[in-house]
């Protein structure tokens, strides 16, 4: 009937909520479930309030998540992404998307969401990624992005960067080696040797300076002092800096600044060399010449050759073999992550973060619960320049070109006509290839940060070659409110834009939240949502995270089947608890089951009972009908002094609820306003005041009492639809009296 549509009505106020677009890796798991449960109950509940509600589908390409998936499935084949050209690569991963996004619709649609499918959105749209390059053309032109040497995080797994948001830590226990520095020019009382604790030995050799805080009485003597490096031999210095902490090791700390975040930021500030030693194959590759002897190792085999040296040096006075420590791990695989010194896209946050710290610190956006308002906040005011460049294939390619002439440094890998891998520099390449031939088969094109580029959506000349760079996920996500509403000229924007909520997991607040926010008063200088909620995690029945390597993971699908979709919906939601994580519900799941089983039996309770009525009232065309009230006033009208105590108490009651549902919904107290209406539906209107109905014999206390009942359970009805669409919707269409109009579109109670 075209209730899901929603239109741009003058008269009505706009009420919008934008699918937080599932990844196109695969099929939804229970948090999209969730996710839908609640969207689509505020959705129902604000379209029978009078609002022009609409609710956006979409799916997310998910490049580096989607990419690692189907990976996984070249690898059960024996095969490799290095097997094939980019374009050869993107097209499989687009097929096997194609197939991923039809599970995830028939899922949506499965799950009863009232979504207007007319708005689709994917995010690899033409359009969207149109929006998307338009975006990153406007920032790089007004200089808010950069390409430039900087500190990233690096997966030597998955041969890509990741941002800050993208990285967990996890506690590990790693040997503490405690290496003695030999001191110079040391006075008589002096000692020989100072001692630095580390768990990166193998890096000793590069580092020419070692820091201490300029407040620490008992080190702070040494500031200035010389060194010899205990592996290369050569000089350093001891330079005060208040970042290091006086508490770890013995307050004398080496710096690393090119795989080191906190190194890094001290040899900014005092201009130490920044030299990286490690290559994007994990291997040693000490390029500056002088101490070489680890050159090809991996990390952990030039560990383990630094401290046999160390050793041979009588440079080791102590090793910890016990010491914790947290390690920065990628949030995919949980796999180690380097801090590698890499030329990147960078985009500028200092000016973009502070309208969106002020917006939530001031109230302008609301978050739901309010004590996720800390971690928001806290990321925000940490936020480094975020790199949003991701070495992969999958997603949204830069827009920027490279003149072969003018950069012919530039390092390009490339499947040959043979497809055998060929790498190596521009210039050295195109005297066996031509450029055609190379860019038929380009893989990869590293650039150094100095080499000059042209921006632009097409080709710009016949000499050049694209940025193989992709968009990080989040810099094409974080525009989905103007992706799917088509910014910045279409109607749909200037009436529904900005949204009414958004809804997602808690984890999102940094990875994604904060960029939406940050774009959304960049492009507009209006909130993309006034108010955004944050659910919980759903964990498996024995309360660990699901896991497939646990063998704990919930199919929903198999509670569809077993206890329908109006169940498992309301079940969902009946779990939360103030976004905090929780197990999934399979208790509460089977006692909606079981009270969807009561509410029929009332339907047909109801049914009987006026039937019985109208054939004692005289049947035939002389029968009384029980009268339908669309709410209270016309009732108590209609019979006046004919209500019995236990009428006006079941009214008293029912008008409480309907106060008590919209405040909780009002708050995103969602499972508290379902549970209020199973309690009365359940407990008041079933077992008490149903039976008290049975026993109201005369013809005119019938007819008051039927009254009464209809309309508090049809104003039920009402009430638990958004929750429960499909029992609602199908028990409606066989009691109402106005059948014409489904309950999709009935007026909200008040």
């Amino acid at each position: 009937g075209g209730y899901f549509t929603a239109t741009r009505d003058p008269e009505k106020k706009p009420y919008t909520i934008l699918l937080p677009p599932p990844n196109a890796s695969g099929k939804m798991h229970t948090g999209n479930i969730l996710m839908i449960a609640i969207e689509d109950l505020l959705i129902r509940w604000k379209r029978m309030q009078g609002y022009s509600a609409l609710y956006v589908p979409g799916t997310d390409h998910a490049g580096f998540e989607t990419q690692t998936t189907f990976e996984r499935e070249l690898k059960k084949e024996g095969k490799s992404r290095l097997d094939f050209d980019r374009n050869t690569l993107y097209q499989m991963i687009w097929d096997f998307v194609q197939k991923n996004k039809n599970l995830i619709e028939n899922q949506i649609r499965e799950m009863g969401a009232s979504i207007d499918w007319s708005r689709y959105t994917f995010t690899l749209d033409p359009q969207a990624v149109e929006i998307t390059l338009n975006t990153f053309k406007k920032m790089e032109k007004e200089g808010l992005i950069y390409r430039a040497d900087y500190i990233v995080n690096y997966s030597f797994k998955w041969g890509t960067t990741f941002s800050d948001a993208e990285i967990q830590y996890a506690e590990k226990t790693t040997p503490m080696y405690y290496i003695k520095y030999k001191l110079l020019n040391r006075e008589k009382e002096e000692p020989e040797y100072l001692t630095v604790a580390t768990v990166r030995p193998e890096l000793i050799f590069i580092d020419t300076h070692l820091a201490v805080n300029p407040k620490d009485k008992k080190k702070n003597k040494w500031i200035g002092r010389k060194l010899v490096n205990p592996l290369a031999g050569h000089e350093m210095e001891i330079i005060a800096d208040e970042f290091v902490d006086p508490k770890f090791g013995t307050g004398l700390v080496k710096l690393t600044p090119a795989h080191d975040k906190n190194d890094y930021a001290i040899g900014a500030k005092h201009n130490i060399p920044i030299l990286g030693v490690i290559n994007l194959s994990g291997k040693v590759e000490n390029k500056s010449g002088g101490f070489t002897k680890y050159n090809g190792l991996s990390i952990l085999e030039a560990r383990k050759r630094a401290v046999e040296d160390l050793n041979v040096a009588d440079a080791i006075e102590k090793i910890d073999e016990t010491y914790k420590h947290v390690m920065p791990v990628d949030y995919r695989s949980g796999d180690y992550v380097e801090n590698l010194v890499l030329p990147n896209w960078f985009v500028k946050v200092e000016k973009l973060k502070k309208p969106a710290y002020d917006s939530v610190k001031s109230g302008a956006i609301k978050l739901y619960p309010k004590w996720r308002e800390l971690t928001y906040l806290r990321w925000i005011e940490s936020m480094r320049d975020w790199p949003i460049s991701r070495q992969v294939v999958w997603g949204i390619r830069i827009p920027a070109w490279y003149d072969v002439k003018n950069n012919p440094n530039i390092i390009v890998a490339f499947l040959n006509k043979e497809k055998k891998t060929v790498s190596g520099q521009i210039k050295d390449l195109l005297e066996q290839y031509t450029l055609e031939e190379i860019e038929a088969g380009l893989q990869k094109l590293n650039s150094s940060k100095e080499c000059s580029y042209v921006i632009s959506n097409e080709k710009p000349g016949e000499n050049y070659l694209p940025d193989t760079d992709t968009f990080d996920t989040w810099f094409s996500s974080g525009q989905w409110p103007f992706t799917t509403l088509k910014y910045p000229d279409s109607e749909d924007f200037k009436y529904f834009y900005p949204t009414a909520v958004l809804e997602t997991g808690w984890e999102l607040v940094t990875r994604w939240v904060s960029r939406m926010i940050m774009f959304g008063y960049y492009l507009t200088g209006k909130e993309p949502f006034k108010e955004v909620y944050l659910h919980g995690h759903v964990r498996a029945l024995d309360g660990r995270k699901m896991s497939k390597s646990l063998g704990n993971v919930i199919n929903p699908d198999d509670f569809v089947a077993e206890f329908g979709v109006d169940a498992l919906r309301m079940g969902m939601i009946s779990g939360t608890a103030n976004g905090k994580d929780f197990n999934f519900p399979r208790d509460k799941v089977i006692a909606y089951r079981n009270f969807a089983n009561k509410i029929w039996n009332m339907a047909r309770f109801m049914l009987i009972m006026e039937e019985k009525f109208s054939v004692d009232s005289g049947g035939g065309e002389s029968n009384r009908k029980v009268p339908n009230f669309d709410n209270a006033k016309s009732l108590e009208k209609e019979f006046k002094a004919k209500l019995s105590v236990e009428d006006k108490e079941i009214l008293n009651s029912l008008a409480k609820l309907i106060k008590e549902v919209n405040k909780n919904l009002e708050k995103y107290r969602m499972a508290d306003a379902g549970n209020a209406i199973y309690q009365f539906m359940w407990h008041d209107l079933a077992d008490k005041y149903i039976e008290l109905v049975k026993k109201r014999e005369a013809l005119d206390d019938k007819a008051v009492a039927l009254g009464v009942l209809r309309y508090t359970y049809t104003t039920c009805l009402k009430l638990l639809h958004p929750f429960m669409p499909f029992i609602t919707e199908e028990i409606w269409g066989s009691i109402s009296v106005s059948k014409e109009k489904p309950l999709i579109v009935m007026n909200w109670p008040i």
